[in-house]
């Protein structure tokens, strides 16, 4: 009980939330409250200052949260060497996510993954890129899923998928049903994208500029979905991965026209903390992403032929690891 206590506590601080960490525990809020309560009077002082809103952690809090986060994390790696020599897998994966990976092809991996290894507990959360980065070099998670990424003296790269630039556009706009067009018709169009701290504008901002193509930028998003549901009302056109709008373009809510002349691209990574060895449930949800069958699968085109389909190329900012898919990935550092 004291260790799962530990566990609480430390979800409870890293969720900064009592309410989500009692989810991730399938317990009431009222106990994952209890659960910090109890270390609270074992150790006979005040961990978490409640009377603050957002709660902060007391000096002594820091030092346990440290502690106890090391100490689970050396547990976990006890356990899962004990399962690698049953050939067993099993434990938490922690996922961080951006928002435009697409939450229709993740579904259909995590899906898969609960399939294949039902005794692992899978934890998938959406975040801005630089929680994502918080996030890996913190240990808060074990894999991030990031657009255009770099590697570090801390971070380090799987390439994952390269997922082509198309416009999208409302389905009754003069270019909808065109197929294919040259990048210089979308010039003067009203646009609608990110916001210009996250690297996919700044590409796109630097693609438009090689291209000498200006738009007028209408609305700007930190978020896919939000973009979306812009072009979907008309406010303007866009550029975005294809794999990110497929369910719209199967339910006719959005359309898609390929460029003719450039090959925009935007680049997906797995990433995680350099140095560290991959527990073999996170080993294997790494196997599973970069399966060819699957990935065939989630970026089947759904529309008219013209749209195409991510294509598996490492992007020359990846440092690293290909993974070799006639066998399945070790348990050794990556």
């Amino acid at each position: 009980m004291h260790l799962r206590n530990v566990e609480i506590f430390c979800d409870v601080v890293t969720r900064r939330s009592f309410s989500k960490a009692a989810d991730a525990h399938h317990v009431s809020q009222s106990a994952a409250s209890q659960a910090v309560h109890q270390l609270e009077k074992r150790m006979g002082t005040k961990l978490i200052d409640r009377s603050k809103r957002p709660f902060e952690l007391t000096s002594a809090g820091q030092i346990y949260f440290e502690g106890c986060r090391d100490l689970l994390e050396s547990f976990r790696r006890v356990e899962d060497r004990v399962r690698q020599a049953q050939n067993k897998v099993a434990g938490r994966v922690r996922v961080a996510a951006i928002y435009s990976v697409g939450l229709l092809q993740m579904d259909t991996y995590v899906r898969r993954f609960r399939e294949l290894y039902p005794e692992t507990e899978l934890e998938l959360d959406y975040l801005h890129p630089d929680v994502v980065h918080a996030r890996i070099l913190s240990g808060e998670a074990d894999l991030g899923l990031i657009s255009f990424p770099r590697s570090s003296s801390e971070i380090s790269v799987i390439a994952w998928q390269e997922q082509p630039i198309s416009l999208v556009t409302p389905p009754g706009h003069r270019m909808a049903d065109e197929g294919v067009i040259p990048i210089v018709e979308v010039a003067g169009e009203n646009f609608v994208g990110f916001t210009s701290e996250l690297k996919i504008r700044r590409q796109i901002d630097r693609w438009l500029k090689r291209a000498k193509v200006s738009v007028d930028v209408v609305h700007e998003f930190d978020n896919v979905e939000n973009i979306k549901r812009a072009v979907e009302i008309g406010s303007g056109v866009t550029l975005l991965p294809t794999a990110t709008v497929q369910r719209e373009l199967a339910a006719g809510s959005l359309r898609s026209v390929a460029l003719r002349d450039v090959t925009w691209s935007r680049p997906l990574g797995i990433v995680h903390k350099r140095n560290r060895t991959l527990k073999t449930a996170v080993a294997k949800l790494v196997e599973l992403l970069c399966a060819e069958e699957i990935d065939a699968e989630i970026n089947r085109p759904r529309q008219r032929p013209g749209n195409g389909s991510p294509l598996r190329t490492v992007h020359a900012d990846f440092e690293t690891v290909q993974p070799d898919r006639n066998r399945p990935i070790s348990n050794a550092p990556l």
